[in-house]
């Protein structure tokens, strides 16, 4: 093994063992509090730019199978762990992590205090990393950090680049894809829906031509007023064709609505987030990976009310319309990894827009 350096923008300093590609690596150092799902973890395309620190101590025992992926190309800068496991044991399992990290180029780190880790970023909140050799000079790279900005464009990268069927017999649904997990695409297809693909900076006047019967704001990384365009187009489909925003479409569909969004200290991540449904009483145990969150005061003066709201914290989870069909939720719905007990709401949206027939001229 080769030792490697994590190197934070206040200076702290951990010292580890590289592991999958020995290149170095920059981003925002944020963690995930899930025991597993890892390999879903890698794949999702809201962790673009960002380096993953993982709690659970030993992370790669079920290996890497061909089924658990959430997108073809993993988008995250590195990952970071306690232990990884060298000789998975799995009926699935086809590789490793670090054979899967060595392919897509992604660096490791394994063998730091994990927990020393997470708890500077509670206490800090989420910080700008890199992943270097040990015998980087530290003081060079802490100043490199402290000049740097963090990544703006990430949804453009991780967006497709062209519209792509997923046909079905069901309802039309066009998911505007800002990043979106193939998890979302399942539960559509599972529903029978005849769903359409589009790139984020698709137009309302370009999705209304396509005749959907519901629209799908799909989750995605960064902060969601790098998206002004993305802002403008909800809020012209807003009000003519049913919505259902999911995490960072949640944000897209607060801001269309003239709400404020803000940054959290180091936000929600893992897979066993408790959410209330204010209406019901009823708590579900939710998948999140947010680092932003809709500001509840700024709903006020909006037509959309609060339907959800996280018990450790209290931020808003989920808004609805109060006249139109559009809902959305901070969480993910389709798990991935994560408890299903949200899964209904993709049967909501069926419900909605079998009720709500969007006429067409």
């Amino acid at each position: 093994m080769t030792n490697k350096l994590l190197i934070l923008e206040d200076g702290s300093v951990f010292k580890g063992e590289g592991f999958g590609w020995m290149g170095d690596a920059e981003g925002e150092v944020v963690f995930n509090t899930g025991m597993t799902g890892y390999q879903e973890i890698l794949s999702d395309p809201s962790y673009c730019a960002q380096m993953v620190v993982l709690t659970y101590p030993l992370i790669g025992n079920y290996g890497i199978n061909r089924d658990d992926f959430e997108s073809i190309h993993p988008y995250i800068k590195a990952l970071i762990v306690r232990e990884a496991c060298d000789l998975p044991s799995n009926f699935r399992s086809e590789a490793s992590i670090d054979d899967l990290l060595k392919e897509k180029k992604i660096p490791g780190l394994s063998g730091i205090d994990t927990r020393r880790l997470t708890k500077r970023i509670r206490s800090y909140g989420t910080m700008k990393g890199r992943i270097c050799a040990e015998t980087a000079d530290i003081d060079q790279v802490v100043a490199e950090l402290s000049s740097s900005e963090l990544a703006t464009d990430q949804v453009s990268r991780v967006s497709t680049k062209s519209s792509y069927p997923s046909p079905g017999r069901g309802k039309r649904v066009v998911v505007v894809d800002y990043g979106m997990k193939h998890g979302i695409l399942r539960e559509l297809n599972r529903r029978q829906c005849d769903v359409i693909v589009v790139p984020y900076h698709t137009s309302a006047k370009e999705i209304l031509r396509l005749h959907p019967d519901g629209v799908v704001l799909s989750n995605g990384p960064g902060d969601p007023k790098s998206v002004p365009e993305s802002v403008q187009t909800v809020k012209e489909l807003v009000g003519t064709v049913p919505i259902f925003g999911i995490c960072l479409g949640h944000q897209l569909l607060a801001l269309a609505g003239g709400a404020d969004t803000f940054k959290l200290k180091f936000g929600h991540r893992g897979s066993n987030h408790p959410v209330k449904d204010i209406e019901t009483g009823k708590v579900a145990i939710t998948a999140q990976n947010h680092g932003y969150a809709v500001d509840e005061d700024s709903l006020l003066t909006t037509d959309f009310i609060v339907t959800h709201k996280a018990l450790n914290d209290g931020t808003v989870e989920g808004i609805a319309h109060r006249d139109h069909a559009a809902f959305s939720v901070q969480y993910h719905p389709e798990a991935s990894p994560g408890p299903e007990d949200a899964n209904e709401l993709f049967d909501r949206f069926i419900q909605m827009m079998e009720k709500e027939e969007v006429q067409y001229a």
